[in-house]
Protein backbone atom coordinates (compact mmCIF):
# COMPACT_ATOMS: atom_id res chain seq x y z
CA UNK A 1 0.00 0.00 0.00
CA UNK A 2 1.09 3.55 -0.78
CA UNK A 3 0.64 6.12 1.74
CA UNK A 4 0.68 9.88 0.28
CA UNK A 5 2.28 12.38 3.20
CA UNK A 6 1.93 16.38 3.82
CA UNK A 7 4.36 18.35 5.85
CA UNK A 8 3.67 20.54 8.38
CA UNK A 9 4.58 24.10 9.32
CA UNK A 10 8.34 24.45 9.86
CA UNK A 11 9.40 22.72 6.46
CA UNK A 12 9.14 25.86 4.37
CA UNK A 13 12.05 27.45 3.18
CA UNK A 14 13.02 30.57 1.40
CA UNK A 15 11.81 30.06 -2.51
CA UNK A 16 10.91 26.48 -2.21
CA UNK A 17 8.18 27.71 -4.28
CA UNK A 18 9.78 28.57 -7.21
CA UNK A 19 10.99 25.25 -9.00
CA UNK A 20 7.19 24.83 -9.15
CA UNK A 21 5.38 27.84 -10.31
CA UNK A 22 7.48 26.75 -13.88
CA UNK A 23 4.95 24.07 -13.92
CA UNK A 24 2.34 24.04 -16.66
CA UNK A 25 -0.77 26.09 -15.19
CA UNK A 26 0.68 26.52 -12.26
CA UNK A 27 1.43 30.29 -11.66
CA UNK A 28 -2.35 30.85 -12.55
CA UNK A 29 -3.45 28.71 -10.25
CA UNK A 30 -1.47 30.37 -7.44
CA UNK A 31 -2.26 33.59 -8.57
CA UNK A 32 -6.46 32.49 -8.32
CA UNK A 33 -5.70 31.09 -4.71
CA UNK A 34 -4.26 34.16 -3.95
CA UNK A 35 -7.14 36.42 -5.16
CA UNK A 36 -9.09 34.32 -3.15
CA UNK A 37 -7.68 34.56 0.17
CA UNK A 38 -5.91 37.94 -0.09
CA UNK A 39 -2.13 36.75 0.32
CA UNK A 40 0.24 36.85 -2.68
CA UNK A 41 1.56 33.51 -2.04
CA UNK A 42 3.96 33.39 -5.12
CA UNK A 43 5.49 36.48 -3.50
CA UNK A 44 5.99 34.58 -0.27
CA UNK A 45 7.14 31.34 -1.93
CA UNK A 46 9.65 32.96 -4.54
CA UNK A 47 11.35 36.29 -2.91
CA UNK A 48 10.63 35.99 0.95
CA UNK A 49 13.01 35.53 3.45
CA UNK A 50 13.07 32.90 6.54
CA UNK A 51 11.36 35.63 8.66
CA UNK A 52 8.71 36.58 6.83
CA UNK A 53 7.48 33.05 6.22
CA UNK A 54 8.42 32.03 9.80
CA UNK A 55 4.68 34.32 9.91
CA UNK A 56 2.28 31.73 10.88
CA UNK A 57 -0.31 33.52 8.64
CA UNK A 58 1.94 33.25 5.57
CA UNK A 59 3.45 29.82 6.50
CA UNK A 60 0.14 27.61 6.56
CA UNK A 61 -1.55 28.89 3.85
CA UNK A 62 1.50 28.15 1.27
CA UNK A 63 2.30 24.78 2.77
CA UNK A 64 -0.90 24.04 1.70
CA UNK A 65 -0.36 25.61 -1.90
CA UNK A 66 2.96 23.82 -2.80
CA UNK A 67 0.94 20.30 -1.13
CA UNK A 68 -1.53 21.03 -3.92
CA UNK A 69 0.42 21.81 -6.72
CA UNK A 70 2.89 19.23 -6.12
CA UNK A 71 0.05 16.72 -5.49
CA UNK A 72 -1.37 17.35 -8.97
CA UNK A 73 2.04 17.23 -10.62
CA UNK A 74 2.23 13.90 -9.15
CA UNK A 75 -1.17 12.54 -10.56
CA UNK A 76 -2.03 8.65 -10.15
CA UNK A 77 -4.45 9.29 -7.19
CA UNK A 78 -5.83 5.86 -7.79
CA UNK A 79 -2.27 4.80 -6.44
CA UNK A 80 -2.60 5.29 -3.03
CA UNK A 81 -4.26 3.40 -0.58
CA UNK A 82 -3.48 6.44 2.36
CA UNK A 83 -3.57 9.87 3.02
CA UNK A 84 -2.14 11.57 6.09
CA UNK A 85 -0.64 15.18 7.18
CA UNK A 86 1.37 16.42 9.69
CA UNK A 87 -0.28 19.21 12.22
CA UNK A 88 -1.08 22.00 8.86
CA UNK A 89 -0.85 19.14 6.22
CA UNK A 90 -4.21 17.53 7.51
CA UNK A 91 -5.73 19.94 5.13
CA UNK A 92 -3.74 19.57 2.48
CA UNK A 93 -4.56 15.83 3.06
CA UNK A 94 -8.40 16.62 3.57
CA UNK A 95 -8.23 17.81 -0.10
CA UNK A 96 -6.46 15.10 -1.39
CA UNK A 97 -8.77 12.87 -0.27
CA UNK A 98 -11.52 14.76 -1.64
CA UNK A 99 -12.80 15.95 1.69
CA UNK A 100 -12.31 19.53 1.08
CA UNK A 101 -12.40 21.52 -2.56
CA UNK A 102 -8.72 23.07 -2.90
CA UNK A 103 -10.72 26.39 -2.61
CA UNK A 104 -12.05 25.29 0.85
CA UNK A 105 -9.16 23.84 1.67
CA UNK A 106 -7.00 27.37 1.02
CA UNK A 107 -9.76 29.39 2.59
CA UNK A 108 -9.79 27.24 5.99
CA UNK A 109 -6.04 27.42 6.16
CA UNK A 110 -5.86 31.18 5.74
CA UNK A 111 -8.65 31.50 8.70
CA UNK A 112 -6.41 28.58 10.47
CA UNK A 113 -3.11 30.35 10.39
CA UNK A 114 -4.69 34.14 11.45
CA UNK A 115 -6.18 32.61 13.82
CA UNK A 116 -3.31 30.47 15.37
CA UNK A 117 -1.00 34.29 14.76
CA UNK A 118 -3.44 36.18 16.73
CA UNK A 119 -3.63 33.69 19.33
CA UNK A 120 0.66 32.84 19.32
CA UNK A 121 0.26 37.01 20.24
CA UNK A 122 -0.90 36.78 23.49
CA UNK A 123 2.00 35.33 24.75
CA UNK A 124 5.76 34.76 23.74
CA UNK A 125 5.77 31.23 22.89
CA UNK A 126 7.64 28.47 20.68
CA UNK A 127 8.42 25.08 20.16
CA UNK A 128 11.22 22.98 20.13
CA UNK A 129 12.27 19.38 18.77
CA UNK A 130 13.91 16.58 21.23
CA UNK A 131 16.11 14.23 19.68
CA UNK A 132 16.72 10.82 21.04
CA UNK A 133 15.80 9.54 24.60
CA UNK A 134 12.85 7.25 25.43
CA UNK A 135 9.27 8.99 24.83
CA UNK A 136 7.56 8.09 28.35
CA UNK A 137 11.23 9.95 29.82
CA UNK A 138 10.96 12.78 27.53
CA UNK A 139 7.48 13.08 28.17
CA UNK A 140 7.65 13.01 31.65
CA UNK A 141 10.61 15.63 31.74
CA UNK A 142 8.45 18.39 29.61
CA UNK A 143 5.95 17.95 32.03
CA UNK A 144 7.88 19.00 34.86
CA UNK A 145 9.11 21.61 33.02
CA UNK A 146 5.28 22.90 32.95
CA UNK A 147 5.55 22.41 28.72
CA UNK A 148 3.24 20.59 26.43
CA UNK A 149 4.55 17.43 24.22
CA UNK A 150 3.00 19.01 21.00
CA UNK A 151 3.88 16.83 18.47
CA UNK A 152 4.78 13.13 19.38
CA UNK A 153 6.25 12.23 15.99
CA UNK A 154 7.98 8.53 16.48
CA UNK A 155 11.42 8.05 15.89
CA UNK A 156 13.18 8.97 18.70
CA UNK A 157 11.69 12.61 18.06
CA UNK A 158 9.44 14.74 20.45
CA UNK A 159 8.60 18.11 19.94
CA UNK A 160 7.88 20.59 23.01
CA UNK A 161 5.47 23.52 23.50
CA UNK A 162 5.38 26.25 25.51
CA UNK A 163 6.45 29.98 26.89
CA UNK A 164 9.97 30.84 25.25
CA UNK A 165 10.99 30.58 29.16
CA UNK A 166 9.97 27.28 29.43
CA UNK A 167 11.91 26.66 25.81
CA UNK A 168 14.58 28.13 27.43
CA UNK A 169 14.48 26.09 30.63
CA UNK A 170 14.54 22.83 28.72
CA UNK A 171 17.70 23.50 26.34
CA UNK A 172 19.09 24.33 30.00
CA UNK A 173 18.18 21.09 30.80
CA UNK A 174 17.45 18.66 28.19
CA UNK A 175 15.86 15.04 29.23
CA UNK A 176 17.67 11.74 30.56
CA UNK A 177 19.02 10.52 27.09
CA UNK A 178 17.80 12.83 24.56
CA UNK A 179 20.90 13.91 22.39
CA UNK A 180 19.94 17.37 21.98
CA UNK A 181 16.97 20.14 21.57
CA UNK A 182 16.22 22.08 18.74
CA UNK A 183 14.43 24.83 18.01
CA UNK A 184 11.86 24.91 15.37
CA UNK A 185 10.91 27.99 12.48
CA UNK A 186 7.66 28.07 14.24
CA UNK A 187 6.22 31.15 15.71
CA UNK A 188 4.06 29.96 18.75
CA UNK A 189 3.50 27.07 20.88
CA UNK A 190 1.18 25.10 18.56
CA UNK A 191 -1.28 21.85 19.31
CA UNK A 192 -1.43 23.65 23.30
CA UNK A 193 -4.01 25.28 25.56
CA UNK A 194 -1.86 28.36 23.97
CA UNK A 195 -3.95 27.89 20.63
CA UNK A 196 -7.62 27.47 22.49
CA UNK A 197 -8.95 30.59 20.86
CA UNK A 198 -8.10 29.46 17.48
CA UNK A 199 -10.66 26.58 18.06
CA UNK A 200 -13.47 28.85 18.23
CA UNK A 201 -12.89 30.80 15.36
CA UNK A 202 -12.25 27.42 13.02
CA UNK A 203 -15.46 26.44 14.29
CA UNK A 204 -17.53 28.90 13.01
CA UNK A 205 -15.45 28.85 9.70
CA UNK A 206 -16.34 25.06 9.76
CA UNK A 207 -20.40 25.56 9.65
CA UNK A 208 -19.59 27.35 6.02
CA UNK A 209 -17.61 24.00 4.74
CA UNK A 210 -19.85 21.45 2.99
CA UNK A 211 -17.32 18.30 3.72
CA UNK A 212 -17.25 14.63 1.65
CA UNK A 213 -16.43 11.45 2.86
CA UNK A 214 -12.93 10.81 2.28
CA UNK A 215 -11.88 9.02 -1.40
CA UNK A 216 -9.34 6.88 0.51
CA UNK A 217 -7.98 5.83 3.69
CA UNK A 218 -7.27 9.00 5.80
CA UNK A 219 -5.17 9.07 8.63
CA UNK A 220 -5.80 11.26 11.68
CA UNK A 221 -3.26 12.86 13.71
CA UNK A 222 -5.54 12.98 16.80
CA UNK A 223 -5.08 9.03 17.21
CA UNK A 224 -3.70 7.40 14.32
CA UNK A 225 -7.09 6.54 13.03
CA UNK A 226 -8.93 6.28 9.62
CA UNK A 227 -11.40 8.89 9.44
CA UNK A 228 -14.55 7.47 7.25
CA UNK A 229 -17.06 10.67 7.34
CA UNK A 230 -16.23 14.24 6.05
CA UNK A 231 -17.52 15.36 9.48
CA UNK A 232 -15.14 13.65 11.68
CA UNK A 233 -12.60 14.72 9.60
CA UNK A 234 -13.28 18.81 9.81
CA UNK A 235 -14.28 18.55 13.20
CA UNK A 236 -10.88 16.90 14.12
CA UNK A 237 -8.87 19.58 11.88
CA UNK A 238 -10.62 22.18 14.31
CA UNK A 239 -9.98 20.33 17.17
CA UNK A 240 -6.13 19.26 16.21
CA UNK A 241 -4.72 22.61 17.24
CA UNK A 242 -4.91 23.06 20.69
CA UNK A 243 -4.27 19.07 20.74
CA UNK A 244 -1.11 17.09 20.15
CA UNK A 245 0.10 15.55 17.00
CA UNK A 246 0.64 11.96 17.31
CA UNK A 247 2.96 11.51 14.29
CA UNK A 248 3.87 8.08 16.06
CA UNK A 249 0.41 6.95 15.85
CA UNK A 250 0.07 7.79 12.12
CA UNK A 251 2.85 5.50 11.10
CA UNK A 252 1.55 2.69 13.68
CA UNK A 253 -1.31 2.62 11.32
CA UNK A 254 0.51 2.88 8.37
CA UNK A 255 2.50 -0.29 9.04
CA UNK A 256 -0.67 -2.13 10.25
CA UNK A 257 -2.17 -1.46 7.06
CA UNK A 258 0.70 -2.94 5.05
CA UNK A 259 2.71 0.53 3.84
CA UNK A 260 4.77 -0.58 0.75
CA UNK A 261 5.58 3.00 0.18
CA UNK A 262 5.74 6.38 0.75
CA UNK A 263 5.44 9.37 -0.80
CA UNK A 264 6.06 13.11 0.59
CA UNK A 265 3.98 16.25 -0.95
CA UNK A 266 6.02 19.44 -0.99
CA UNK A 267 8.09 21.02 0.74
CA UNK A 268 9.08 17.17 1.46
CA UNK A 269 12.34 15.46 3.35
CA UNK A 270 10.93 16.19 7.29
CA UNK A 271 7.79 13.09 7.24
CA UNK A 272 10.53 10.83 4.91
CA UNK A 273 13.05 11.15 7.68
CA UNK A 274 11.07 10.19 10.71
CA UNK A 275 9.82 7.36 8.21
CA UNK A 276 13.26 5.81 7.54
CA UNK A 277 13.92 5.71 10.82
CA UNK A 278 10.59 4.27 12.44
CA UNK A 279 9.65 2.44 9.06
CA UNK A 280 12.61 0.71 8.38
CA UNK A 281 13.20 -0.94 4.76
CA UNK A 282 9.96 1.29 3.71
CA UNK A 283 11.45 3.21 0.42
CA UNK A 284 10.42 6.18 0.07
CA UNK A 285 10.88 9.72 -2.08
CA UNK A 286 10.15 13.66 -0.48
CA UNK A 287 9.01 15.89 -3.38
CA UNK A 288 11.58 18.62 -2.99
CA UNK A 289 11.29 20.04 -6.34
CA UNK A 290 9.45 18.64 -9.51
CA UNK A 291 12.71 17.09 -10.42
CA UNK A 292 12.11 14.27 -7.48
CA UNK A 293 8.59 13.79 -9.43
CA UNK A 294 10.22 11.24 -11.77
CA UNK A 295 11.54 9.22 -8.81
CA UNK A 296 8.05 9.36 -7.22
CA UNK A 297 6.66 8.21 -10.81
CA UNK A 298 8.78 5.61 -10.33
CA UNK A 299 8.16 4.41 -7.19
CA UNK A 300 4.05 4.30 -8.29
CA UNK A 301 4.82 2.33 -10.99
CA UNK A 302 6.84 0.02 -9.07
CA UNK A 303 4.31 -0.28 -6.03
CA UNK A 304 1.26 -0.64 -8.68
CA UNK A 305 2.87 -2.97 -11.36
Amino acid sequence: MLVLVAPGQGAQTPGFLTPWLDLPGARDRVQGWSDAIGLDLAHYGTKADADEIRDTAVAQPLLVAAGLLSADALGSRTAFGAVAGHSVGEITAAAYAGVLSEADALKFVRTRGLAMAEASAVTETGMAAVLGGETDVVVAHLEKLGLTPANINGAGQVVAAGTMAQIEALVADKPEGSMKVVALKVAGAFHTHHMAPAVATLEKAAGDLSPADPALAYVSNKDGHVVTTGADVVARLVGQVANPVRWDLCMETFAERGVTGIIELSPGGTLTGLAKRALKGVPSVALKTPDDLDKAAALVAEQTA
